[in-house]
């Protein structure tokens, strides 16, 4: 079986292409035009023309991934998405694509699946041509980088010739060059180190290792060091060569689609389609389709018992089943899971809830494999419903059996149908390679060609046989169960790849029994029809007007501030209601923190029944707890929008607490604080950063230490003082009136009543200003104590907000560095799997931050940062002006980029209203000013605020290190090599000595294994060969190079800890310090809240102009 499809084409007027003559079915509100062809290679192409996009985008979807590795180098496919951008026979330099695409706003991506790798970036429209020509669908990586526009008419044919010939050299001949093997096998091998501790994959993983062993999908698809080096290695296999033979069986046109979306006239886009991807070959291959079925007789009815990271509870039901892409046109699986994740009264959930055995429910069937799937049913389990799991697996089998007796229903396939249509009519757009990529993906299913776009929402015809079929697939004899807990004790096994504690036993006979004389459940029913879906979709729209750019005040009291924007953009019948109920008693101490969180928690809780129909029928609300109070947010179909808000404010006013409830949700709020201090090391680095540079935070510690002892009696009599004084403020924007606006936003004043807080209680919430010329280091050990990886958050300080001259220097800086910084610390020092960098704000303040994640140490991580901003000063320095004109214009082009949809120019708007600013208008001041900025200025910004050897900088960094660092990996001559070549790169020795240089010289064999002085003597003579320079310069150089590997190949050095003691290291600049110790300017911060006792606060946040000014419209009338 495979996904075959015909579709009537037509040879092209001149003969290179075939066109699908038939309109491609789209939304009503898509205003974009669209074209089928098929190359003469048998590529498919759909081409998109978006005359509103200021981004184009391109994307391809190759129909292979991790099942068809080999059993003996698993994560193949995955490697080879890796290292397929990494140059060409023609092109060697390995980094020039993404030197390219670091001048131009943009950003590229690319993911490996179980049967697909897809790529795709995004561009700015009028250099989409250039872009398409570099890009190759064999050569990128998985980062993502900034590309900018710059107009087509001053392009050369010559230049584009040039790319084009990079662009077909990648897909034809990618080089995998040798030197970029080992890094990159180390980039893998630490995707798959961030991801060990991860519950999502670390519970994927182990349900596929369960499964049928000769089945693909049993395989290990991320890979790692072990399947793509070591073992290979054993068994003299030549990865490099297996990655050729990969790339050359299975990288064939045929089953590739391409989807590529821009602003230039479909025939334009045409020609560029088919002069640039004709030469790609088809070489006539079957897309490979997996024999059998994951789940066979032996997998069956087992349950899996396993201990997660996190400490969560879950029980998860897997059933055989058809393979749902063929069945499109009637979606039985979306009927079925509709009905059984249903939320409301008589449902699956509303009755375990009551019985204080589940908390929530998630139902989904997927294919797995072309002809294969599963339907999942997954419940989060309480403490008690963890120990009565069986009582579980009974009330959902009572509730399958049900749907069984009742039989299928038409009205309620129609009201899911209804639902389908509206939600794909009005349906949003999103950022460009989002869409190009789902595209793609899509055009693999088996859809008629007219219906790629619709066919994976709509449903096109009843047919209650189908349902009754899938249906009869939930059977009590074929199931799986699996339960998650860190409870369960006596797991005796280990998974292989992930080592998660699991033990596998057969579901016993009496209980099966039990199961096929279940009783009926009377509590158990079908859904009553919903009484959220719209019936009014009038938007009123107008043609030829110029959108306005902010939001107007409406209302200014002491009580109420409330902003409202018509939407005159996307003509959608769609609003966005925020609300922010400022109160200081939500934040005043931890135990306050904590009743105002476990009262929101109880209010959403107690909502569900009721609001789950409005969520359905695309009407959406979230309630929560914030520093200054609590935030509200009602958003999607307005039509009822008012009726849902009414419902919510009235719980909030009337809420009577059920103890029952009550103790659950106080046990799944410990969870979650308790699971905050497990997520990933680089997460709780930037969460101290936060913690120390903020007026007043609690941490989850500190929320621990009083949550014990609050009661449901405590909340009943908590939450009407929390709520007695108010300032509220909001925005309506969207399909509503002024004064629409006015009646839904009083709604809160009418429902509530409450009194309108003092004016000194509207003071916002300062940051805290690092001192000047002070470096200081916050060091913590990594929670989760298996964790292997270690984290650095490094942040500069670089003065406030809306300082101008200030913010938008800091602006182009970020944005000019961060493509080098990945590069460097990356892809060249391999440092770790993420690395990130960027401006950062918080209460006004605003610095550039730089973090990483790694199995090193964070002294090290450290050090490497500073030589990295080393390297970013010389960068710019020797940047030429046109080179860097180029900069500008790329961040001009990232900041005027158009929000995709209502739901992105709501929650900009919000953003500028919550900073308490309201600087509406601050991407126009920082474009207007940007031309202004010279190269010099920068470096001037550069020196004082961010160079290491600065007087006046103010750093501060947090290092989260590990408490189970794994052990430093063998020598490779390989990566020797590369430590090598980027020591010497630090040096400024690369423009004359290249990577292959170094492979070709046979002295440095062994060169990781040998001692100081052996190491030295063989340098001195590389690099007197290579190097001109007097004698005394020559040792100098020798010495700091040697000193810079062995701190490269010994990140993890037992060095390191002599700054917990306080030694460090001599300030000196990159080329002669020591990377394993600290520089002696840090100061240690031991103790958090004498620290913050001793900072000086910065200014509270106020608006830039006064409120009277933003009551008027933007030609100044008044309102």
């Amino acid at each position: 079986m495979s996904y075959a499809t015909v579709a009537p084409y037509t040879l092209s007027p001149d003969g290179t292409y075939y066109i699908f003559d038939r309109p491609i079915e789209k939304s009503d509100s898509d205003d974009r035009e669209y074209r089928l062809i098929k190359l003469k290679n048998d590529l498919e192409a759909l081409i998109i023309r978006d005359n509103e996009t200021d981004k184009a985008s391109a994307a391809l979807d190759v129909h292979v991934g991790s099942m068809i590795d080999p059993i003996n180098l698993q994560g193949l496919a995955h490697f080879c998405e890796h290292l397929l951008f990494m140059g060409t026979e023609k092109y060697p330099k390995e980094n020039e694509y993404q030197e390219y695409l670091s001048t131009h706003s943009g950003r590229s991506n690319a993911y490996t699946s179980l049967e697909h790798t897809n790529y795709y970036f995004e561009v700015g429209e009028k250099h989409f041509e250039g872009a398409l020509d570099r890009y190759s669908f064999s050569s990128l990586t998985t980062i993502e980088c900034n590309i900018d526009y710059f107009d087509l008419t001053d392009l050369s044919y010559k230049f584009f010739d040039l790319i084009n010939n990079r662009f077909a050299q990648f897909f034809i001949n990618p080089l995998f060059d040798p030197s970029c093997t080992d890094r990159e096998l180390n980039a893998v091998d630490s995707e798959n180190k961030n991801n060990l501790q991860k519950d999502s994959r670390r519970l994927f993983q182990l349900e596929k290792s369960l499964c049928n062993p000769n089945h693909p999908y049993n395989k290990f698809g991320t890979g790692n060091l072990k399947t793509l080096r070591d073992e290979p290695l054993k068994e003299g296999i030549d990865v490099r060569e297996e990655l050729l033979k990969y790339h050359e069986t299975y990288y064939s046109a045929n089953i590739m689609k391409l989807c590529v979306l821009g602003k230039e006239p479909l025939d334009v886009m045409t020609r560029w389609v088919v002069e640039k991807f004709s030469a790609v070959r088809n070489k006539a291959l079957s897309i490979p389709v997996a024999e059998g079925h994951p789940l066979t007789e032996n997998e069956l009815l087992r349950i899996t018992f396993a201990k997660p990271v996190m400490d969560i509870r879950t029980l998860s039901f897997v059933f055989p089943f058809p393979d749902p892409n063929p069945f499109f046109k009637t979606k039985p699986a979306h009927y079925l899971s509709h009905l059984i994740a249903h939320k409301g009264k008589g449902s699956i959930l509303s009755l375990l809830k009551k019985a204080g055995l589940v908390d929530d429910i998630d139902v989904g069937a997927y294919a797995v494999a072309i002809g294969s799937g599963f339907f999942r049913i997954e419940v989060d389990l309480t403490e008690k419903g963890l120990k009565q799991y069986e009582e579980v697996v009974k009330v959902i089998f009572q509730y399958i059996d049900m749907l069984k007796r009742e039989g299928v229903k038409k009205w309620i396939f129609d009201e899911n149908a209804q639902l389908a249509a509206m939600q794909f009519r009005f349906k949003d757009k999103s950022s460009v390679s989002s869409y190009t990529s789902q595209v793609s993906n899509f055009m693999q299913r088996p859809y008629p060609r007219e219906w790629i776009l619709s066919a994976p929402y709509l449903s096109f015809e009843y047919d209650p046989a189908q349902i009754e079929h899938a249906l009869d697939c939930l059977r009590k004899d074929r199931f799986t169960l699996m339960v998650v807990g860190k409870q369960l004790e006596g797991l005796d096994q280990k998974e292989k790849w992930y080592g998660t504690e699991y033990s596998v036993k057969k579901i016993g006979d009496g209980f099966l029994k039990d199961l096929e004389n279940l009783p009926a459940n009377n509590e158990l029913r079908l859904p009553e029809p919903n009484e959220f879906i719209p019936a009014n979709f009038d938007v009123n729209k107008k043609t030829n007007i110029t959108p306005i750019k902010r939001p107007t005040l409406i209302k200014n009291t002491k009580l109420t501030r409330v902003w409202h924007k018509k939407d005159d953009t996307f003509w959608v019948p769609k609003a966005n209601i925020h609300f922010f109920l400022k109160t200081p008693l939500a934040y005043v101490t931890p135990l306050h923190c904590v009743k105002t969180r476990l009262y929101v928690e109880l209010v959403a809780d107690a909502l569900t029944e009721y609001s789950y129909a409005a969520g359905v029928a695309g009407l959406t609300y979230s309630v929560g707890n914030q520093t200054e109070g609590i935030s509200l947010t009602v958003q999607g179909f307005n039509d009822k929008i008012h009726v849902l808000l009414e419902r919510i404010l009235t719980s909030m006013k009337d809420f009577k607490v059920d103890s029952q409830r009550f103790t659950l949700i106080k046990e799944q709020v410990q969870r979650g604080y308790h699971n905050s201090l497990l997520t990933e090391p680089y997460n709780n680095a930037i969460y101290y950063l936060t913690y120390l540079t903020t007026e007043i935070m609690w941490t989850s510690e500190e929320a621990l230490e009083v949550l014990d002892a609050v009661t449901a009696e405590d909340i009943q009599s908590f939450y009407p003082q929390l709520l007695s004084s108010l300032h509220i403020e909001a925005i309506a924007h969207g399909n509503v009136s002024k004064d629409q606006a006015l009646r839904v936003t009083n709604l809160v004043e009418d429902i509530l009543l409450p009194k309108p807080l003092i004016t000194s209680q509207l003071i916002r919430h300062r940051s805290l200003l690092l001192p000047e010329n002070e470096h200081l280091v916050y060091r913590r050990q990594v929670f989760d104590k298996k964790n292997v990886n270690s984290a650095v958050d490094y942040y500069l300080e670089v003065g406030h907000v809306l300082d101008k001259w200030t913010r938008v220097r800091l602006s182009l800086l970020a944005h000019i560095a961060r493509e080098p910084c990945f590069d460097q610390l990356r892809t060249k020092e391999q440092l770790g799997y993420i690395v990130f960098s960027g401006p950062r704000g918080l209460a006004g303040t605003i610095g550039l931050m730089i973090g990483v994640q790694s199995i090193k140490d964070t002294v090290y991580l450290e050090n490497r940062i500073e030589a990295f901003l080393l390297k970013l000063y010389s960068l710019i320095e020797d940047m030429s002006e046109e080179e860097y004109q180029k900069r500008i214009q790329s961040l001009i082009t990232t900041k005027l980029e158009k929000d995709k949809n209502l739901r992105q120019e709501s929650y900009r708007y919000w953003q500028h209203i919550r900073s308490g600013f309201y600087e509406f208008d601050r991407v126009d001041q920082d474009v207007a000013e940007l031309p202004t900025v010279t190269k010099s200025s920068l470096l001037t910004f550069f020196k004082e605020a961010i160079h290491p050897s600065s007087k006046t900088r103010k750093k501060l960094s947090t290092h989260l290190y590990s408490q189970n660092p794994p052990p430093p990996p063998p020598p490779s001559k390989t990566q020797d090599i590369n430590n090598l070549f980027n020591c010497l790169q630090s040096h400024s020795l690369t423009s004359d000595i290249g990577l292959q240089d170094l492979h070709n010289y046979s002295e440095l064999e062994n060169f990781g294994s040998l001692d100081n002085s052996e190491t030295e003597k063989i340098l001195r003579k590389f690099l007197a060969e290579r190097v001109k320079t007097n004698e005394a310069e020559m040792e100098e150089l020798v010495k700091s190079v040697s000193k810079a590997f062995f701190a490269a190949n010994n990140g993890t050095d037992s060095k390191s800890k002599k700054i917990v003691n306080g030694v460090a290291g001599d300030d000196k600049n990159s080329s002669e310090r020591d990377d394993t110790i600290l520089s002696e300017r840090n100061t240690i911060v031991d103790d958090l809240i004498v620290f913050k006792s001793k900072m000086l606060l910065g200014p509270a946040p106020t608006p830039v102009v006064p409120f009277e000014i933003l009551r008027r419209g933007e030609d100044g009338s008044k309102l």
